[in-house]
């Protein structure tokens, strides 16, 4: 009976995992901005092609989620996956408070308990054990 062959991926080195973890940060706000824009677009909203051609914060949105695409492909060029991914769950974080302050929507106790669970999770998740 054969054993399972593993892959062995190269491991990046100090500085890259850095840079993709800042680059993954990065991305969560741009994406928290980019669905607060979207949403102030929406508002303006009209099926009409010109109205959607002259919609600022809409394609602003959008082309800042275009741009935390390209970001978070080369955060994962060089990162772990198992650890950058929980980092993305800030963007959740950040458009709430955004959306808190910014548009004026009510917060309540499960909410800013969410808030402080995910904020919990990223930690646990990002914390390295001993090898």
């Amino acid at each position: 009976m054969s054993t399972p062959a593993t892959i062995a991926l190269p491991q990046p080195e100090r500085g890259a995992r850095r840079t993709s973890i800042l680059l993954v940060f990065t991305c969560t706000i741009l994406g928290a901005a980019a669905q607060l824009l979207i949403k102030t677009g929406m508002s303006h909203f009209s099926p009409h092609w010109m109205a959607l051609v002259t919609n600022v914060p809409l394609i602003a949105g959008y082309t800042l989620y275009g741009i935390n695409t390209l970001l978070m492909v080369l955060a994962l060029k060089n990162g772990e996956m198992s650890l950058l991914y929980p980092i993305i769950a800030l963007t959740y974080v950040w458009t709430t408070l955004l959306s808190y302050t910014l548009l004026g929507e009510p917060s309540n106790i499960y909410k800013n308990v969410g808030i402080i669970t995910i904020v919990l999770g990223v930690a646990v998740m990002g914390r390295r054990g001993n090898k």
